[in-house]
């Protein structure tokens, strides 16, 4: 039986990592580690606890100490870090808590697991592993920086069979520019959250040369779905919208994301975890770049939908459903140093792991916003 280790498993992605693993795995163990900061719910995993489906632990990745004592505890094999201050505007009012969580949280996870899984020496003095033990960082397209963003199509720009199937049956493929973030893209990050990602991912990299120690990284595009904290766009949006307030836009709108369903980026990540050359960096994305206002307008013209075609919704609503316009749509002063687009290119892990997503997008953000209406009092309890 394999154990896992996964922090941050009660933030967004991390809890629906957790409900993906157990999901399509029975023979398996997960403990979970969160500090429950405001961005972690343990509401999001109570049932996975009740039914002791996992072990959670409340605490910091920081904490040298806990972090030992779970290793002493259980023969962890796998350890899978979501945990990270994640909130760009946060880490703009304060960088500090960003650079402790991020960097030092992983220095010290690594330094951990490298002291566990350590079983001998080699003759050029590198440590040796027990066998079937590996670290995933898990990263962010922001720390390779900004890209140009000017609309194009860019039907020719997919050419490998392999990659083709990431956009399969899409009746036209857009992006906002001829270039990508691939893996060998320079890190460039702008913020200090993207800044302390970059860092973590290279300390990650150096236990990988200096100690061997068996690593890999991921980093993914813009995630939507289940369980987002509603500080992040979609979630904000729905809300807002449900309540008949403003929806803040930074700048004009024209910033550029590439969004990815949160299930689809799980099942990467079991792919990486099990097929994944140790030491590489898998890039994970979806070819599917939106502009933020293009999001906005799709998340209203949808909650105006189900709310004409499924009156029973109307229930939740704290406003009349004819509010529910673009007259919500508010214009805000633009983020310090906000980066002009995203864009992944997911080549080499469809290439080398046979992974694609499997969620288009139109039926993603449908899924989404029902489960934020079918979930309000999750919603409210974060208020």
């Amino acid at each position: 039986m394999k154990r896992y280790l996964v922090t941050g498993a009660a933030g967004f992605i991390g809890t629906n990592f957790v409900k993906y693993m157990l999901e399509k795995y029975s023979d398996i163990e997960i403990i979970v580690i969160d500090k429950l900061t405001y961005a972690g719910n343990k509401e999001n995993i109570q049932k996975e606890i009740d039914d002791h489906k996992i072990t959670f632990v409340r605490g910091d990745i920081c904490n040298s100490e806990l972090i030992e004592d779970i290793f002493t505890r259980y023969d962890i094999d796998y350890v899978v870090n979501f945990a990270a201050e994640s909130h760009v505007d946060r880490s703009i009012a304060n960088p500090r808590v960003f650079l402790e969580t991020n960097i030092l949280g992983t220095q010290n996870l690594l330094d951990i697991a490298k002291k566990f899984w350590t079983i001998g020496y080699d003759e050029k003095g590198y440590p040796i592993y027990k066998e079937g033990k590996k670290y995933i960082q898990i990263s962010t397209d922001e720390v390779y920086g900004s890209l140009t963003r000017e609309y194009i199509d860019s039907q020719e720009l997919i050419l490998d069979e392999k990659v083709r199937k990431i956009v399969e049956g899409r009746k036209k493929l857009k992006t906002y520019g001829d270039k990508f973030f691939t893996e060998t893209t320079p890190l460039d990050p702008r913020s200090p959250y993207s800044a302390s990602k970059a860092s973590a991912d290279m300390i990650v990299m150096a236990y990988y040369e200096t100690y061997k120690l068996p690593v890999n990284i991921t980093r993914c595009s813009n995630n939507y779905g289940p369980y987002q904290f509603p500080e992040k766009l979609i979630p904000l949006i729905i809300k807002n919208i449900l309540e008949g307030k403003k929806l803040p836009v930074y700048g004009d709108g024209s910033n550029v994301r590439d969004w990815l369903y949160v299930k689809d980026h799980n099942k990467a990540v079991d792919m990486v975890i099990n097929s994944g050359k140790v030491r590489e960096i898998y890039n994970i994305g979806g070819f599917n770049e939106e502009k933020n206002i293009d999001i906005v307008k799709l998340t209203i013209d949808t909650i105006r939908k189900i709310m004409e075609e499924e009156p029973s919704y109307r229930r939740i609503l704290k406003t009349d459903i004819n509010n529910i316009s673009y007259d919500l749509i508010e214009y805000v002063q633009d983020r310090l140093g906000h980066d002009a687009r995203y864009a992944i290119d997911p080549s080499k892990i469809a290439v080398e792991l046979g992974w694609y997503p499997e969620t288009p997008f139109s039926t993603g953000i449908e899924k989404t916003i029902k489960w934020y209406l079918d979930n309000q009092e999750w919603v409210n309890s974060l208020n």
